[in-house]
C-alpha cells in the first residue's frame, strides 16, 4: 500500500497546490489591477515596483492561506477521491480486500498535517507582518492621515483622542489626553500639536510623547503628575530628557492597539492576544475571547469538515466530479453558517464565548462519526467464480 499511499498523496498535494495557487493568483491579479495606480506611485517613490509588490502581497499570501486552507484541503481531498473512483482504481483496491477507510487514510493524515501547518503559519509567520497586513494599498507607506476613534487607557483612566494618525511615524496629530482628575495649572486635559508613541526603553516607560504642548503655561517648571502612587504624566520639571515644551503620558496602550485594534487582533498570535487580555490598559470584549477559543478549535474543525465531506464522495456511485464539488460546497456552506452563527452569539454576549466557539465541534463530531461508521465497517465482499 505504500505505493498507493504515495500516489494518493501526490494527487492530493497537486490538487491542493493547483487550487491554492489559482485562488491566490486570482486574488492578486484582481487586487493589483484595482490598485495599479497606487503601486506605480509607490514604485516611483521607492525605486522598485517589484519590491513594493513583494512586500505588499508576500504577507497576504500567508494570510490567505490561513483563511482558505480548511476549505481547500476538503476540496482537494474530495477531488482526489472522486478522480480515483472515476478511473475504477477504488474498485480494484476494494476487490483486493482493502477497505475504503484504509484507502483514504493518507489523505486524512495529509489534512492533519496541513491543519498543523496552518497553526504554525498563524502563530509564528503572520504575526511578523502585522504592520504590513494592517495597511491597504491606498496607504501602503503609512503617510495618509486616518481618523482616530477615542479610546480609553483603562489602567490609568485616560481618554486618548486626536484629529488623525500617521502609521509611518506612529504619530497623533493634534492629540487630546483627558486625565482622570484635575491638576493645578494643567487641569484635566493635555493638548499638543503632535504626539508620538514610544515603547519602553531603559528606565523610560512606554507611552506618548506630546510635542509642542498647548494651553499650558510654564510647562518646564511643572513636576510629574501622579494619581496616588501611579505616574500619569512625566513633566520637564523633574524629567531631564524632556524638552521645555514636551511632556510624556505613560500608557501601556500601544499605537497598533490604539489605531487598528481589529486588524491587530486578526493578525496577532494567540499568545499576544492572551497577553493583551491581562493588560489592564485594554478592555477587550467577548469577541476577543471568541477569537482566542476559535483558534484553538480551528484545526479540529478542519479535520471534522473533511471527515464529513469524504463519506459523501465515497458513497457516490455516479463518480461525478461536478456532483462531488456540489456536495462539497453544500457541506461547507452549512458548516460555516453554523460556525459563524455560534461565533456571532458569543461575540454579542448572547452566549458564553467559550461555549459558543466549541458548540460547532460538539455538533459536528457526532455527525462525522456517524457518517464515517459505514466506511470503517466496510468489508469487501468475497467474489466467487
Amino acid at each position: 500500500m505504500l505505493l498507493i499511499d504515495r500516489y494518493l498523496l501526490f494527487q492530493f498535494v497537486k490538487s491542493f497546490l493547483i487550487f491554492f495557487i489559482s485562488f491566490t493568483g486570482l486574488y492578486v491579479v484582481i487586487d493589483l489591477f484595482n490598485n495599479l495606480d497606487e503601486f506605480l506611485k509607490y514604485g516611483e517613490a521607492t525605486g522598485s515596483l517589484f519590491g513594493v509588490l513583494l512586500s505588499y502581497y508576500g504577507p497576504r499570501v500567508f494570510s490567505f492561506f490561513n483563511m482558505t486552507s480548511g476549505i481547500l484541503t476538503l476540496t482537494a481531498a474530495m477531488f482526489t477521491v472522486t478522480w480515483f473512483q472515476r478511473h475504477n482504481e477504488m474498485t480494484a483496491l476494494m476487490a483486493a480486500g482493502i477497505s475504503k477507510a484504509r484507502i483514504v487514510r493518507p489523505l486524512i493524515l495529509a489534512v492533519v498535517f496541513i491543519a498543523l501547518l496552518g497553526v504554525v503559519n498563524r502563530e509564528f509567520v503572520v504575526p511578523q507582518f502585522t504592520d504590513r497586513l494592517g495597511r491597504n494599498a491606498q496607504d501602503w507607506l503609512g503617510e495618509r492621515a486616518k481618523d482616530l476613534r477615542p479610546k480609553y487607557d483603562n489602567e490609568r483612566v485616560i481618554l486618548i483622542n486626536g484629529k488623525s494618525t500617521f502609521a509611518n511615524e506612529m504619530r497623533i496629530l493634534e492629540p487630546s489626553f483627558r486625565l482622570p482628575k484635575s491638576f493645578p495649572v494643567v487641569k484635566n486635559r493635555l493638548t499638543a500639536l503632535n504626539a508620538y508613541y514610544r515603547p519602553a526603553e531603559d528606565n523610560r516607560p512606554s507611552g506618548y510623547l506630546l510635542d509642542q504642548v498647548t494651553e499650558v503655561e510654564g510647562l518646564e517648571k511643572i513636576s510629574s503628575l501622579k494619581d496616588g502612587e501611579q505616574i500619569l504624566v512625566l513633566m520637564p520639571g523633574d524629567t531631564p530628557w524632556l524638552e521645555p515644551n514636551q511632556c510624556f503620558v505613560v500608557s501601556n496602550l500601544t499605537f497598533e492597539q490604539l489605531t487598528a485594534s481589529r486588524e491587530w487582533r486578526s493578525y496577532a498570535s494567540t499568545f499576544s492576544l492572551i497577553s493583551a487580555l491581562s493588560n489592564p490598559s485594554l478592555d477587550f470584549g467577548a469577541d476577543t475571547l471568541v477569537e482566542i477559543h476559535g483558534r484553538m478549535v480551528q484545526p479540529f474543525l478542519d479535520i471534522v469538515l473533511l471527515l464529513i465531506g469524504l463519506p459523501l464522495v465515497l458513497r457516490d456511485e455516479n463518480r461525478n466530479v461536478f456532483l462531488a464539488i456540489g456536495w462539497c460546497l453544500l457541506t461547507v456552506m452549512i458548516f460555516f453558517m453554523v460556525n459563524l452563527a455560534c461565533r456571532g452569539l458569543g461575540a454579542n454576549y448572547m452566549m458564553d464565548p467559550a461555549l459558543a466557539v466549541w458548540i460547532p465541534l460538539m455538533l459536528f463530531v457526532p455527525v462525522a462519526v456517524a457518517m464515517g461508521a459505514p466506511l470503517r465497517d466496510d468489508t469487501p465482499r468475497e467474489h466467487t467464480a
